[in-house]
């Protein structure tokens, strides 16, 4: 279980996060929907370890995240291009944690031709397709997936989404999906969490 229990986190004199508490069990999708500057994003970096919480805690079937390592706990962005070293070849990109094999790549159509590639010579769809593979090593337990087709033309979208949740099924990962398209949500969520003030639950 990924838990966050009385989260409180400001950049400023106000919280954009006043002691929201959520959890998400193995193999549940969970939507989570807010107005913009709801502090959607912000939650979704704290549960990855990428922010610490002024106040309350995060914790992964008990225990504190780890610092050090391959996270069981990884966040796909809207931007993929800011997510990866742009002077990196693709392959060198998806290999930065473990190899994935050809069927993984096959499942989220990475052709053998990009591998040679630069981030800059890749589209964004596509872009965000190696950005997915690569968090997807045997160690994983949960998906933090922050607006990560929001530019994407439908059809790209809903390819991606299919290949996604095809992996996040059988390997029953957990997936914290935060969008503001209440249509995929609806679409995609066994369960929906809106954030205003607090997390509903």
């Amino acid at each position: 279980m990924l838990e966050a229990n009385g989260i409180t986190y400001a950049f400023g004199p106000r919280p954009v996060l006043d002691r929201v508490s959520v959890r998400i069990a193995p193999g549940e999708v969970v939507g989570l929907s807010g107005l913009s500057g709801a502090g959607k994003s912000t939650l979704a970096r704290i549960l990855a370890g990428h922010l610490r919480p002024q106040e309350g805690s995060v914790t992964l079937d008990g225990a504190a995240l780890r610092s050090h390592g391959f996270s069981p706990v990884q966040i796909l962005f809207q931007s993929p291009e800011l997510a990866v070293n742009p002077r990196w070849r693709i392959r060198d990109i998806l290999t930065e944690a473990f190899t994935p094999e050809q069927a993984l790549l096959d499942r989220f159509d990475i052709a053998d031709d990009w591998l040679d590639r630069y981030p800059h010579e890749l589209s964004g769809g596509e872009l965000q397709r190696v950005t997915i593979v690569r968090c997807l090593d045997s160690r994983l337990r949960y998906i933090l997936a922050d607006e990560i087709s929001a530019m994407l033309d439908p059809l790209t979208q809903a390819r991606m989404w299919r290949s996604l949740l095809d992996v996040v099924r059988e390997r029953k990962l957990g997936l914290l999906m935060v969008s503001h398209d209440q249509a995929l949500i609806d679409r995609v969520a066994d369960r929906q969490l809106a954030l205003s003030d607090a997390i509903v639950t």
